[in-house]
């Protein structure tokens, strides 16, 4: 192997907030095995989903293309292969590229860039949540949540589908290792951790100091009044009612936090087999997650915001060429990853997509001018949603709602709106700017609703369609 071409492996989690981490600055979750990660890369700090729900992050991801022009919508319209991504490009220059565990896209023969995939997780029958894409109007029945059916101490599918993936991916590796003359190859492993259900093996849950969690802040029960998009969302369904009580609530956080210890040990076992292998030296390492989790913040839990903790996730990149124990604070995202793995295989950049090669960003100094973006168009939803952010501000812009405005600098949690309050006009104008700039937020709505309809329609209308896909998360492959 040539010394500027190297191999990738990718490590993905679900639902994981970034600041759920002990390099991170969290007070008592330990996750040693990505804050090693992390001492021997960059970490992002200012990383963000392109939406913050599973499949449209992970289209995006996978083509390096930002939602709105990919037009995977929303858990009904998993990617699959209609636009080409980076899986592609890596097969044409002769790359082995596989995955092991979650993928969630439409189903394991769609051509979706890998030349094989181990034990994946799809869509649900293929269709994933049709019931979803039924939101022109949002239907006014709420729907329960289902988030918290299981919760506590346990041992789920989904647990031991992670042990089994972290398993398989070091084995995979110690294979690859003894093979001669191996192709250069890129691994994608899913793991589905800290995703719901909240269930988690007792050794993990007894770690969690439940002295230390405190009850989630702005909540509607304290006086906290949500923006009208995030209460109708709330009214579509409350999965916070669901958990009732504030010791409930504490739980579920424990068991969150929880899992993402259990998730750490998982990725430990792989790096661990990484270095034993000695692969390491020619493999660059790329740890993220698809997008957040509110936890309960706002009396809102799952994703599907635009507030911080749904939207903010982990990124560590490390491995030959990437400085080693640098914090950078440039404002990245998961379509950076596109150009970052054509750039890790030395080929030529593609300069329709939107994104830049995270080993050039790690290697620059922080550029505060950078444009963070997500958007929203998927369940619960009565209308697009979209994040801008740039240096200390975060920009909320709602299709036919006010928008909100916070400075990051001063309120990170995101406690005051000055969108509609004096001096600030020039701020929200200039955000607000950046946004059209990138696209039309209406047009993108009505496409976006005008294809949820197309696809609601194919399975009989609304009544028939809100019956259609999982009332649950995606169900474990059978291994």
């Amino acid at each position: 192997m040539t010394s500027d071409r190297h191999n990738t492996l990718i490590l993905l989690t679900d639902e994981q907030d970034a600041l759920v981490m002990g390099c991170a600055g969290h007070p008592f979750v330990k996750t040693p095995h990505l804050d090693a990660l992390a001492a021997r890369g960059t970490r992002f700090t200012q990383a963000l989903t392109p939406s913050p729900i599973c499949v449209p992050a992970r289209a995006a991801l996978a083509t390096g293309r930002w939602v709105h022009d990919i037009a995977y919508w929303d858990n009904a319209m998993g990617y699959d292969g209609r636009v080409a991504g980076w899986g592609h490009a890596l097969q044409v220059a002769g790359h082995c590229v596989e995955s092991i565990g979650k993928l969630h896209y439409v189903n394991a023969t769609a051509p979706t860039g890998f030349s094989k995939q181990h034990d994946p997780l799809h869509l649900a029958d293929g269709i994933g949540q049709v019931w979803g894409s039924v939101r022109n109007p949002l239907p006014s029945t709420p729907r329960p949540s289902r988030l918290f059916t299981e919760l506590g101490a346990g041992e789920s599918s989904y647990n031991r589908y992670d042990i089994s993936s972290a398993e398989h991916a070091a084995q995979w590796l110690h294979d690859k290792a003894a093979e001669k003359e191996a192709a250069p190859w890129t691994l994608f492993v899913g793991f589905v951790a800290p995703h719901f259900p909240l269930v988690v093996p007792q050794r993990y849950l007894d770690a969690i100091d439940m002295d230390a969690i405190a009850d989630p802040r702005l909540h509607p029960l304290s006086g906290y009044q949500r923006h009208p998009w995030v209460q109708r969302h709330a009214d579509f369904s409350n999965a916070d009612d669901e958990l009732g009580t504030p010791e409930r609530r504490r739980l579920a956080l424990a068991c969150y936090y929880a899992l993402t210890c259990f998730i750490d040990e998982q990725i430990g076992k792989v790096l661990e087999a990484l270095g034993q292998t000695g692969l390491q030296t020619s493999t660059r390492v790329i740890m993220s997650s698809d997008h957040g989790d509110n936890q309960g913040v706002r009396g809102m839990w799952n994703k599907s915001t635009l507030y911080r903790e749904a939207t903010h996730i982990p990124l560590i990149l490390a491995g030959p060429g990437i400085p080693e124990g640098k914090v950078c604070a440039t404002q990245v995202n998961l379509v950076d990853i596109a150009p970052t793995l054509i750039d890790n295989a030395n080929l030529p950049a593609d300069p329709t997509l939107p994104g830049r090669s995270l080993v050039a960003i790690a290697n620059e100094n922080d550029d505060p001018e950078r444009i963070g973006f997500s958007e929203y168009h998927a369940v619960g939803s009565p209308s697009a949603a979209y994040l801008v952010r740039q240096g200390q501000w975060a920009y909320h812009h709602y299709v036919g709602y006010e928008p909100e405005l916070f400075d990051m600098s001063v309120d990170p949690g995101q406690t005051v709106d000055l969108a509609a309050k004096d001096g600030y006009q020039p701020i929200r104008k200039h955000m607000e700017s950046l946004l059209n700039h990138m696209l039309d937020p209406e047009v993108a709505d009505q496409n976006a609703k005008a294809d949820q309809d197309a696809l609601v329609a194919r399975f009989g209308g609304r009544e028939a369609a809100l019956g259609k896909g999982p009332m649950g998360a995606s169900p474990v492959p059978l291994i």
